[in-house]
Order: C-alpha cells, then structure tokens, then sequence
C-alpha cells in the first residue's frame, strides 16, 4: 500500500511537471490522474488497491463514531435520570478475531465507548473481560457493538 501511494503522489508530480503548472489544482487534478492509472495496473501489485483500503478505515471510523455517540447517549440517559439506578458489574466477552492487533483495536474500541472498559485479555486472547456501568444495558449495547466492530477490524486488517 505504501507504494501504491508513492506512485500516484510520483504521477501527481509528474502532472505538474508536464503542465508547467505549480498549484494545488495541478496537483490534485495528477492525483486523480494517478488514482486512475493505478486503478488500471492493480492487479500487478500483490496489496489490494489501497482507496479501498482507505475507505475500509474510514468505514470503521464512522463505526466507531456512530457507536460513540449512541453509548454516549446511553451514559447521559442513565445520568440524568432522578435516582441513578445503576447495576455496574463485570461480563466476559468472547471474540473471534485471530491476531494481537485485531484483538488490541476491539479492546480500545470498546473502552473509547463510554459506559464500558476493557478490563482484562486472556492469555489466550480468545476473550475480554469488560467493566459494564449498568450490566443489563451496556452488556446488550457491547455485544451489539462487538459484532459491527468485528466485522469492520476484519475488513480492515485482512486482505
């Protein structure tokens, strides 16, 4: 992937340099010049073309803040009640995904969700033991989100 990035920022330069024209348009109009060629030549590189891996990460992104902001609305909801009725507690998490890196992004992503905080990994790494602010709600809310964030690190991190 880096190379393919290399190569289309060599092919926005060349534009420039052919145009005789040093500006962000010339630039940014190489640039797709690039995307395109390389678009065309992809299947010489042994990486997947890597727009689709960035809109792979950005889909994640927005995952993640999709899940952010709907937990966040859980914690408000559970805050601003009259009498906190909480239930905190701690629940076990199993996961399918292989590698430590894969593993790693699930555990952040579940305690950068408010409500809920990855407490522990099993040597293995096969499960997760996760703080819950109220158990019955933030359970359901991290078992929802582990499926969408499973499938998203996967798209990410396998080819």
């Amino acid at each position: 992937m880096p190379g393919q990035i290399l190569i289309n920022l060599l092919i926005a330069a060349l534009w420039m340099f052919l145009h005789d024209s040093w500006s962000f348009l010339s630039f940014f109009g190489g640039y797709l010049v690039g995307i395109f060629i390389l678009f065309f030549i992809r299947r010489f590189f042994k990486k997947p073309f890597y727009i689709i891996m960035i809109a792979r990460t950005v889909k994640l992104l927005a995952i993640f803040i999709v899940e952010l902001i709907s937990s966040s609305f859980l914690v408000m909801r559970q805050m601003l009640r009259p009498n906190i009725n909480v239930k905190p507690g701690i629940f076990r998490l199993e996961t399918d995904l292989d590698s430590d890196i894969e593993v790693t992004l699930l555990a952040m992503l579940i305690t950068l969700t408010p409500g809920s905080v990855v407490m522990e990994i099993t040597p293995d790494s096969r499960a997760l033991y996760i703080h819950a602010m109220d158990i019955p709600e933030s359970r359901d809310a991290v078992l929802r989100s582990q499926k969408v964030f499973e499938k998203a690190i996967k798209d990410v991190t396998r080819l």
